[in-house]
């Protein structure tokens, strides 16, 4: 593996969660959109909002990342790193969106995947 892709994949993480801090503040707590959607819920920005919200309520993207990361944890190789990234991924948007109780367990379960040694096979 190269130096520059732990690099490349820090930075896209860190503009990942800044972009799911922008969604949190910018679009679900704005007063804004409370007011724009309670005169005209059919507008597909409400809809979306809506919709973010059920999956914050039902907590879909942390079930999710923990899913992810589990199974990244117990799967072999590149299959195994390549699911706990995607659980990390997935947990970073659960953690800005409310939902931290079971996304800290993806993330930790995530990142112990992602830097654990690769085994030694004799």
């Amino acid at each position: 593996m190269s130096r520059r892709l732990p690099l490349f994949f820090l930075l896209l993480l860190s503009l990942w969660l800044a972009a799911c801090y922008g969604l949190r503040f910018a679009f679900m707590e704005d007063g804004q959109w409370v007011g724009v959607c309670a005169e005209a819920a059919d507008r597909w920005e409400c809809q979306l909002r809506s919709g973010l919200g059920l999956m914050i309520h039902w907590r879909l993207l942390a079930w999710a990342a923990l899913l992810s990361a589990v199974l990244g944890f117990i799967a072999p190789g590149r299959v195994g790193k390549a699911l706990a990234a995607i659980g990390l991924f997935l947990a970073l948007p659960a953690l800005a969106l409310y939902t931290a109780s079971f996304a800290v367990f993806a993330l930790v379960i995530a990142a112990l995947r992602l830097i654990r040694a690769p085994r030694l096979t004799i």
